[in-house]
């Protein structure tokens, strides 16, 4: 299953803001991500015709099974990532970003490597 990176970014922000929010809207991930509403709209269409999301009359956006899936695996990553770059001295700042870049392009058997090293 083969998800672009966008498709990723817009999956892991659903599941963050789902964390702490009761329900999430196109507007929240706009807001979150510092898009366009107009570009979330675009994004939660091509998600919902991939059958990542599921959205209620109201606006309510779902992860459905597919799409938790690559939401907690790309979120682990990030995760994972951020915390051991900042482990190596990494600033903070910078690990979150680099992670966000790594975790998109890493292969499973790499960050398994990686994370089985960690631990």
């Amino acid at each position: 299953m083969h998800t672009s990176e966008s498709a990723e970014n817009y999956l892991e922000t659903i599941l963050i803001l789902s964390k702490c929010r009761p329900v999430v809207r196109s507007v929240d991930v706009a807001e979150e991500l510092g898009y366009k509403k107009s570009s979330v709209s675009v994004a939660m269409k091509n998600l919902r015709e991939k059958n990542h999301i599921t959205v209620t009359r109201e606006g309510f956006i779902y992860l459905t099974e597919s799409g938790r899936e690559i939401a907690d695996m790309i979120y682990e990553r990030h995760q994972l990532l951020s915390q051991w770059l900042t482990r190596l001295g990494v600033d903070p700042q910078i690990a979150a970003e680099d992670a966000c870049r790594m975790e998109h392009v890493i292969s499973r058997e790499s960050f398994e490597a990686i994370k089985q090293h960690i631990r």
